[in-house]
């Protein structure tokens, strides 16, 4: 049994656990996938069907393999990925602490784009729910909401939550639906907003920073009056001021807090020019893509849950020039 093989029984085994109810040969072919994208580093799929440990001998055939499962409707990416989300969450909201979830938008390819919510583990995040569409603009406020009630099914009974987002088209009926839910929020806004203040008085965030005014109390945004708290600060070296809705009183380390929402970021890089380079997927399907993501997201909790990421990303100085050696003896040879 090779090396890909070893870690595919080891994921299998875990799937197994979590989703004894998911046929066999379902689990099986996703656990392979895992472990063939993690050996791998990349989506694109002749790379991965020339990795992949299957006794069909032609490439072509373990394309079509790998078609397959991507395609199978029976493979239910939000039911696949529950306990492993509940799981992490659980662990979050452990000893009363505060959950730290993330929303943002990523182009997947020259087609498709994604709304992800993530969990902010450590200095990184992972995955809880994501919604694939077919756009090459902003993806709305319903197809937002969709991601979002998606996780709120797997938080933890009673707990606490704050959500952190970059400048949304819907920040208003993002905030109203925080108040709803009872999760705090942490939301950058565009500049450009409306704002009424409890005289009635209208101007724009702009023009509030303008006047030095930097930490607004129970205002209005837009038309459709999403009641919130703002705090504004531009920080030096910056190029434009960062202006945040929040659900507390404000205050400029409240607004700092919006820094935490980079955890996001750097799982995008893990899915992309850091990690599998996603947009080399060719993948045309949406549904295709979406299954694509979830291999991708199930990896990442494998690799977080095993150290298996940190070594690759952060390799010591004596294992880099080991590999750079090997490297020089593998081209000599």
């Amino acid at each position: 049994m090779g090396g890909i093989e070893k870690i595919a029984a080891a994921i299998g085994a875990e799937l197994l656990a979590r989703l004894p109810w998911q046929n066999k040969k379902q689990r099986e072919g996703v656990a392979l996938l895992i472990a063939t994208a993690l050996q791998v580093r990349s989506v694109n799929l002749n790379e991965l069907a020339a990795a992949l440990p299957r006794a069909a001998e032609r490439l072509d055939m373990r394309y079509q393999w790998i078609s397959r499962v991507l395609g199978n409707d029976l493979i239910e990416v939000d039911e696949v990925m529950a306990p492993f989300a509940r799981e992490v969450l659980a662990g979050a909201a452990a000893g009363g602490r505060t959950i730290v979830a993330m929303i943002d938008q990523s182009k997947v390819n020259d087609a498709h784009q994604m709304i992800m919510v993530s969990l902010r583990v450590g200095e990184r995040a992972l995955p809880l729910a994501w919604r694939m569409k077919k756009t090459q603009g902003a993806i709305g406020f319903a197809t937002q909401k969709e991601a979002l009630e998606a996780v709120v099914a797997l938080m933890p009974e009673g707990a606490r939550v704050t959500l952190m987002g970059d400048r949304f088209y819907g920040a208003p009926a993002l905030i109203d639906w925080c108040r709803e839910q009872g999760w705090g929020w942490r939301l950058r806004c565009k500049q450009d907003l409306l704002v009424f203040d409890r005289n009635g008085g209208e101007t724009t965030l702009k023009d509030c920073f303008a006047r030095g005014e930097h930490m607004l109390t129970d205002v209005e945004l837009t038309e459709k009056r999403a009641r919130t708290n703002i705090a504004m600060l531009h920080e030096e070296g910056h190029p434009e001021p960062w202006i945040i809705a929040l659900s507390d009183p404000s205050t400029t380390w409240r607004a700092l807090d919006y820094g935490l929402r980079w955890g996001i970021e750097a799982m995008f890089s893990d899915y992309k020019t850091r990690g599998f380079n996603l947009e080399d997927s060719q993948i045309e399907r949406t549904d295709r893509l979406d299954r694509l993501v979830m291999i991708l997201s199930l990896a990442l909790y494998w690799a977080v849950s095993t150290g298996m990421w940190d070594a690759m990303e952060n390799k010591t100085p004596a294992e880099k020039k080991k590999r750079q050696r090997g490297a020089k003896t593998s081209r000599a040879v």
